[in-house]
């Protein structure tokens, strides 16, 4: 399975971000990916204000772009996130994926919402404008089940083991950590959710702007079932492009027995 992982610059014109992804779907062509991802509102300023402002319905023009993409690169899509409004007006920060065919695969709205006052550093409040999706997301592709969730939602162990215990053998976040929670806990933490959980992480972060208001760490990665790293970007804009065998899951699941050597008589999700 090759993955391409586009770490990509954030326009404040939303035709822009499509176009830029446009390129590098051109550019990266020839190296034949099996799936594509890309970063956290890669298409919209990361600011809460901006949300609404930025939100489509699921179906509306930045949906169509992504799905016609997918299929014209004849890829599977994950695309990042971007801001969704449903029906009564709620706002969400919303995973999409589509398969080779453009089809809609997954959606996954991010379940946690990132509220922080850190001291000295970063202060954020999603939910000043976000609401919050209720979903463990899982689905399947011709390689096998693939769990997805969004940046804050990896703090979370619980979300990780259910997406596993349901059947994912690989893990994708779109993620937009910043300059005080990355250098501590970004690669931390894909090692740690990797290692528990014996599959494949991976990060997709948007490229560091140091201009914006909200300043993204970068470093998209990939992170194998044995906790190793095998690719790892710095800040710059770009693509990290990886093979993997999920077969490695198994292996490494049946060597050293984690998962089937829980006690659940003593614990549970």
């Amino acid at each position: 399975m090759k993955i391409i992982q586009l770490q990509t610059h954030v326009f404040t014109e939303k035709e822009k971000n499509l176009r830029q992804l446009e390129a590098y779907m051109e550019k990266i062509a020839v190296q034949k990916a099996d799936l594509v991802t890309l970063g956290e509102m890669f298409n919209c300023p990361y600011k809460t204000e901006e949300f609404p402002v930025y939100a489509e319905p699921q179906g509306g023009p930045t949906w169509q772009a992504l799905s016609e993409i997918a299929k014209k690169y004849q890829v599977y899509l994950s695309a990042g996130t971007i801001p969704e409004r449903d029906a009564v007006g709620n706002i969400y920060n919303t995973a999409y994926v589509f398969d080779r065919s453009g089809r809609q695969i997954a959606r996954h709205r991010k379940a946690h919402l990132f509220d922080v006052q850190i001291e000295g550093g970063q202060n954020f409040r999603e939910s000043a404008t976000l609401s919050a999706g209720d979903a463990c997301t899982v689905f399947d592709t011709e390689f096998g089940k693939i769990g997805l969730c969004i940046c804050f939602d990896l703090r979370f162990p619980e979300l990780s083991r259910k997406m596993v215990l349901e059947g994912a053998k690989l893990i994708l976040v779109p993620a937009a950590f910043n300059m005080t929670t990355g250098p501590a806990h970004w690669e931390l933490l894909f090692r740690c959710r990797a290692v528990d959980n014996q599959c494949y992480l991976v990060g997709t972060s948007v490229a560091r702007d140091p201009k914006a208001e909200y300043v993204a760490w970068g470093h998209t990665l990939l992170v194998s079932p044995w906790g190793d790293v095998i690719g790892q970007m710095q800040e710059e804009e770009g693509y990290l492009i990886t093979e993997i065998d999920l077969q490695r899951v198994e292996k490494v699941r049946r060597e050293l027995p984690l998962l089937s050597a829980r006690r659940t008589d003593l614990y549970s999700l």
